[in-house]
Parts: C-alpha cells; structure tokens; sequence
C-alpha cells in the first residue's frame, strides 16, 4: 500500500477565528495516537488569521478511512458549518518517486 498525504485547509468565519483555531487544536495529539497517521500538523497561515492548513501523512487509505470515522473529527465536522467558511477544502497527495 502506498502512503496518503492529505492537506485541509479551514477558512474561519469572520469573527471565529479564535473558536476554531480552538477546535482544530483539539485534533493533533488523538489523531496522532491513531493507527497508521505517520504524521498531523497543524498549520496557521503568516499572513491571514482566519486560515489554518493540516498536513497529514498516512500509510494507507485504510487508515486515512479509519480517521474520518473517528469520534474526534466527527466533533469538529459538526462545527464546521457554525466556524468554517463554506466547506473546509481537503486534497489529496501522493509522494512522487
């Protein structure tokens, strides 16, 4: 299997950048107690506060499948229509060899 890079990229609410830069705070330390999550980084843009990037590196699909399931990102998908701007924009990568 080969492994799944993913960047998300959140756009806060005017005014609801400090409540979800909060939330996605959140997400770091039980994703990366999860199995097959090799890495998960937040990241908070230098020159727009309201916008905030996850890198995330998986060894597989399945595992990628096993973290949108879990209880703690099912929490923020809630709050993302109260939080997010539009829909939170999340591609998918792989490392080129």
């Amino acid at each position: 299997m080969s492994e799944v890079t993913i960047l998300a990229h959140f756009r806060a609410k005017p005014g609801q950048e400090a409540r979800l830069l909060q939330e996605l705070k959140r997400l770091p330390e039980p994703t990366r107690a999860e199995a097959g999550c090799i890495t998960y980084e937040l990241h908070e843009s230098q020159s727009d506060p309201a916008l905030f990037v996850f890198y995330e590196n998986w060894a597989s699909q399945a595992a990628l499948d096993a973290h949108f399931g879990t209880a703690h990102l099912q929490a923020l998908l809630k709050l993302v229509p109260e939080l997010v701007e539009g829909s939170p924009e999340i591609t998918k990568w792989t490392v080129v060899k």
